[in-house]
Order: structure tokens, then C-alpha cells, then sequence
């Protein structure tokens, strides 16, 4: 039996420091994970960590020449059993839904044929505005599974639903996807919000 693969796109949020527990957590649990890093998300985790915990090479940019003579987008988005994003921030989601493919991860995202998860991470006001849901309704019509935020304190100092899951969390709400929707934590103890 193939141990399942992840492609983990990463946002550009405050929460993408959570990025490197759930790939620890992923690896931990006998999967596979790829990452693909934004432009905001490298301001906040490097490839080099991501690189080191997930055992494999980070993926960053669109036209990188050797991925790209081999068309690694359209690998990328193929060789996954699931698509990750996490965090979604409010301008990913946006892009998503109106369909733009203007880096390495919208593209993916474009070209994907796989089940995709989005964990959304943002400020309260984000994600309560109209536009942002607007756009999630319209990617959860397009079959993208959106998980709503936790709600807490934020690192703006505001408090509200916005927050990114806990690793664990996002790991149980995998483990479910791969799964047929059977989320093999269910009836295990809540971690939390911590």
C-alpha cells in the first residue's frame, strides 16, 4: 500500500507558522507531503524549514526552467491524492474563486483534478466581509471544501471567528477527506483552540 500524498499550498498569514506543525503531524502519520509556498507565506516560514520537515523539495515559484521543461504544475496538481491550503488567506480565496492563475499555487489550483481542503485564516472584518463570502460560497459551489475558521483572539488584537484550526484539527479534517468523509477522530478528545 502507497502511502497517501498531500500537496500543501501555503499562504501568506500570520497563521502559516502553523504550516510547519501540520507537516511535521502529516509526515508523523506515515503520508507524504509536498509544499508549495507563496510569495506572502515565505514572509513567514522558510523553504528550508519546509523543506527539512517534509523530507522533500519546496516548490515556490511558477517559472522555475527545470520544473517548468517538465511541466511540474500540472505534475504538482496530479500526483496528490489531496490538495491542503492553509492557511487560505482572504486574497487566495479570491483568486480561487474567480479563477486566476497568476503564481505556482492559483495555478495548481487551476489544474488540479484532486479533492481540495482550505483552511481559512484571517481578520474577523475579512472574513465576515461580503466579498469574502461571496467568494467562498462560490468555492464551496465549485466543490472545494472550506473549513469555517475558529474563533479567538487574533494577533491584530481583535477576537472573533478568523482564526486557523490547530494543526491537530486540520490533520483530523485530512485524515476525513482521504477517508470518504469518516474523520477517524471523531469521538476522541477536542484539542482545542489553544
Amino acid at each position: 500500500m502507497t502511502a497517501k500524498r498531500i500537496l500543501l499550498i501555503i499562504g501568506g498569514g500570520i497563521a502559516a507558522y502553523k504550516s510547519c506543525e501540520l507537516v511535521r503531524l502529516i509526515r508523523k502519520s506515515g503520508m507524504d507531503v509536498r509544499c508549495v509556498l507563496t510569495k506572502g507565506g515565505a514572509q513567514f516560514v522558510t523553504p528550508l524549514s519546509l523543506a527539512a520537515l517534509s523530507e522533500d523539495k519546496v516548490y515556490t515559484d511558477l517559472f522555475d526552467l527545470k520544473d517548468e521543461a517538465e511541466m511540474g504544475h500540472i505534475q504538482l496538481s496530479r500526483q496528490a491524492d489531496l490538495v491542503v491550503i492553509s492557511p487560505a488567506t482572504a486574497d487566495l480565496m479570491a483568486k480561487m474563486a474567480a479563477g486566476i492563475a497568476d503564481d505556482l499555487a492559483t495555478t495548481l489550483l487551476l489544474a488540479t483534478d484532486k479533492p481540495v481542503i482550505a483552511f481559512p485564516a484571517m481578520n474577523v472584518r475579512m472574513w465576515q466581509h461580503p466579498a469574502t463570502v461571496r467568494n467562498v460560497a462560490q468555492l464551496r459551489a465549485d466543490g472545494i471544501t472550506v473549513i469555517d475558521p475558529d474563533e479567538g483572539p487574533m494577533a491584530c488584537g481583535e477576537f472573533g471567528p478568523g482564526r486557523l484550526p490547530e494543526p491537530e484539527a486540520m490533520m483530523g479534517r485530512i485524515k476525513a477527506a482521504l477517508h470518504g468523509g469518516n474523520d477517524p477522530l471523531e469521538g476522541q478528545p477536542d484539542f482545542g483552540n489553544g
